[in-house]
Parts: structure tokens; sequence; C-alpha cells
């Protein structure tokens, strides 16, 4: 049995099916994760949802995806709550025939998870934690996994979920809370963000807007993954989202967006060894 993690697939279902041929998975007995972004910028989101809709019914417990912030933003764009960008590949899962179907099976997916595994020869077990952006430095792995779940609960409920995703300004999200809720409704809000947006941050825990190279951020701003005491350390943490960032592994976080959604690769790293197996990814629609 093998365990593989792949990184951000961005509609890119060809080079999805070639890369799962190259590491040779075996659905009946392998393990795989995805770290989100499974839909746009690429040519065929519908059958990247298709395919991994299929893996997830015949591997069960064996798979994992977790929401990225392009999935939500499809998720958004259902719910009227966002408009289609000038770079969205999206329009042909709105059109599905499937639709339904694929839309609830996306929104089902978790936005975080976590797990212990030991390691061989006996010892104690290590966390092992899927993420698409990252986690807060001042998060401990529980606290991180408690948010996640409020999180989802609310995702989940039509009622809720208007609350939580992408708005045009926050006086149309303060419209709509509930009363004396304000403050429960900003902290999820910012928890979503978090585990779908976060890049860098300050020492004071502001988060900056920037997407580029580490080694280009403004003064001051720092990848999530260095923040000094970070209390998600002792993890290994699996993410993507950071296309600039490119496959990179540091202080026990591996980043796995390798730039399919820009003409790069699409990356699969096995856990069992380290190896990696890397597919290009066309640009052609």
């Amino acid at each position: 049995m093998s365990h593989y993690v792949i990184g951000d697939v961005h509609g890119h279902a060809d080079a999805l099916r070639t890369l799962l041929e190259k590491v040779g998975l075996d659905p009946r007995r392998d393990r795989l994760w995805l770290v989100g972004d499974l839909v746009n910028r690429g040519p065929d989101s519908p059958g990247v949802l298709r395919l991994t809709r299929s893996l997830a019914e015949r591997m069960a417990e064996r798979f994992v995806a977790v929401l990225g912030n392009h999935d939500v933003h499809l998720l958004a764009l259902v719910e009227g709550l966002a408009e289609l960008r000038a770079r969205d590949t999206v329009q042909d899962v709105l059109e599905a025939p499937d639709r339904d179907e694929l839309l609830a099976w996306l929104r089902a997916l978790p936005l975080l998870h976590r797990e212990a595994r030991g390691p061989a020869g006996g010892g104690n077990a290590e966390d092992l934690v899927l993420v698409h952006a990252g986690l807060r430095p001042e998060w401990t792995l529980d606290e991180a996994e408690r948010r996640a779940r409020r999180v989802e609960a609310k995702l989940r409920d039509p009622e809720a979920r208007r609350l939580l995703l992408p708005r045009e300004t926050p006086e149309e999200v303060a419209g709509e809370r509930a009363p004396n809720a304000e403050t429960d409704w900003e902290a999820l809000r910012r928890d979503f963000q978090v585990f779908v947006h976060l890049r860098t941050l300050t020492r004071a825990g502001e988060e900056c807007d920037f997407s580029g190279p580490p080694d280009e951020a403004p003064d001051g701003c720092i990848p999530w993954f260095r923040m000094p005491e970070r209390r998600s350390s002792g993890a290994k943490i699996f993410s993507g989202h950071w296309a600039a960032l490119g496959l990179h592994r540091e202080n026990g976080v591996t980043a796995l967006d390798s730039g399919c959604a820009w003409s790069g690769c699409l990356t699969a790293l096995r856990l069992d060894d380290g190896e990696v197996v890397q597919q290009g990814c066309s640009a052609e629609r």
C-alpha cells in the first residue's frame, strides 16, 4: 500500500489521470490525498470532479480531498454570491447534466484533515495534516481541527453558508447576520479564509495580501510556516495554494502547488519514501 499526496489540479483532468497512471495508483489498496483547488483555470473541471468523486467512492476512507479557494469560488457562483472572472473556466460545471451531484460532493469536502501515523518500527505516532492554504501560528492542531469542523458545519447549512462565502462588501454580510452574533460570524469567516487563503503574516499576526515568491514579500510579511513559535510545528503538514512557492519543504510543511494553473506541472508526493512524480499541465482549453 502506498500513500500519495497531489497538489492543486485546477481542472486539468488529463494531467491528473496521467499522473495517477505514472505513480501506478491502485484504488483497491493505496491512499490518495488532494490539497484542494480541484477546479478552475484548466480545461476540464467537470472531468476532475467526476474522476475524484469516483475515486472517493471506490477508495472510501483511503481518499481525502480538502476544499481550496477556487472550489469555494465555484460554490459562491452557485449561490449567486460571486461573478465569473476573466480566467474562470468553471462554466462547464455549472452547465453539466450531473451538476447537482458534483456540487453536493464538492460542498461536503472538509477544510482540514488530520490523522496520526505510527512510524515504521514503532515509537510515537506523528500527526499528518492536509489543508489547502495554512494554519495560524497560535493554533494547536486540536484548535485548528475544532475551528475547521465549525466552519464546515455552516458551509453545509443552506441558510448559514451564505454568510461565509465571499461577498462584495462587509456591509452585505452585516445585513444578514443573526442578531447579536457579529463576533461569532466574523470569527467563522476569518477562520474560513485562513484555511483556503493564508500565505504570509506579519509578526503581529495580521495577514498580508501577497501571493508572489517568499523572497519578494513586503518587509515584515513572513510565510505562515516560518512564523516563530508556531504551535503546529510538530506535525507534518501538506498544503497547496501558493503557486509562486512551488514544490517546497520546510519546517515540517510540504507545499505542493507547482503551478498547474499557470502551465506548470502537477505534483505527486509518495509519503512512504518521499519520491516526487510530476506531470506537465497544458495551457490549452
